[in-house]
């Protein structure tokens, strides 16, 4: 889910400045693409807090104030400059929120659940660009961004042969993905302690009114609720790797559904609430089902952190997104992993990777 950076601040409504996090050499409060909006009047989310930020927040007050329309890139050395512990080098990205960015904005927060990638002009004539996963534009003046940029790298600075450089920003779809089976009170819990997560959840149960009873107001953005009689099929259309958490109303059920998603061979983590009682009694249905040892054995039951014993679903779903941060964690280093490849950023004609762009 896209960070309140994105959402609370209405394109055109407000003057402000987006600040982010372009590169860190050492040790930094926050990673790159970390990002705030400032306006006249405050901010909206951090990159990290202290000194470095509250000087950040001036910068880009001042640029509101005096009217400065032009980005910019800050170096920050965090020790000797302002004295904070981390110690490394922080590079900001200052991008004026003008016509150009606001309208990337706006197509960003229609594009939340698919990948997107923000290029930004930090020297010469503002320029602002947003690309899909196949180089497509999306928004943005075309022919100012450069032709090619590294597609698997986290946030940049990349320089085109003309020796301009950009701000190269993956704004991606959350890969965390969890099916939730059960709308009660721990289920309840779970999903706002996933609320502000970069996660996507889909609920399910087959009792269309608990939904309603758990959110009578609104579900969190990240949410998606199906109510519907035949939840196993709600594993089958789980995305592959995908996480899956067991908790219905009924043991039966539960049952079903834990089969279910033993049959996938591609599902990702699973969790099964109950006691050790209750695992025993899955592991032996189970076995009788002709299901793997590995498979039975990689079952998490009970759910949440060791050490953890209190049953207030409160206590249980801030264990649970502690488990579950763990693993989504792990799986997107697993991904930064592999091999970076040179991706198209435009359309044709398009120049060598080599000729058009250098990565910094």
């Amino acid at each position: 889910m896209m960070s309140d950076w994105l959402t609370a601040i209405e394109s055109g409504t407000q003057a402000s400045v987006l600040v982010t996090v372009a590169l860190v050499e050492g040790s930094g409060p926050r990673e790159p693409g970390a990002k705030m909006r400032v306006t006249l009047d405050g901010q909206v989310d951090t990159i990290g807090g202290g000194h470095l930020e509250l000087r950040a927040v001036e910068i880009a007050k001042t640029m509101l104030a005096t009217g400065d329309t032009h980005a910019r890139l800050e170096r920050f050395a965090l020790g000797p400059s302002l004295g904070q512990c981390c110690g490394g080098v922080v590079h900001l990205a200052f991008e004026p929120v003008d016509t150009s960015l606001a309208a990337v904005l706006s197509a960003l927060r229609e594009r939340r659940q698919l990948d997107s990638w923000k290029v930004t002009a930090l020297d010469g004539t503002a320029a602002s660009a947003l690309f899909d996963a196949d180089g497509k534009l999306i928004a943005g003046t075309p022919g100012q961004a450069p032709d090619t940029f590294s597609r698997e790298r986290s946030t940049h600075v990349a320089q085109g042969s003309e020796g301009r450089r950009w701000l190269v920003d993956p704004c991606l779809a959350p890969r965390a993905h969890l099916t939730l089976f059960g709308a009660g009170h721990v289920g309840a819990a779970i999903v706002r302690a996933l609320a502000h997560l970069p996660c996507n959840v889909t609920w399910v149960d087959e009792r269309e009114d608990m939904f309603s009873v758990a959110f009578p107001a609104e579900l969190p953005d990240n949410v998606r609720i199906a109510a519907t009689d035949t939840p196993e099929e709600f594993v089958a259309m789980a995305p592959p790797g995908g996480s899956f958490l067991v908790m219905t109303h009924s043991h039966a059920l539960d049952q079903r559904l834990t089969q279910a998603i033993m049959a996938r061979e591609d599902a990702g983590w699973f969790g099964l609430i109950g006691s050790h009682t209750k695992r025993k009694q899955f592991e032996h249905r189970l076995q009788a089902r002709g299901v793997p040892d590995e498979r039975i054995a990689a079952m998490v039951c009970p759910i949440g952190m060791p050490g953890i014993r209190s049953k207030v679903p409160a206590v249980i779903a801030a264990s649970v997104a502690c488990q579950l941060l763990m693993v989504w964690e792990e799986a997107a280093s697993a991904a930064l992993a592999a091999p970076l490849r040179l991706a198209s950023a435009s359309a044709p004609p398009r120049r060598p990777a080599r000729a058009a762009i250098h990565l910094l």
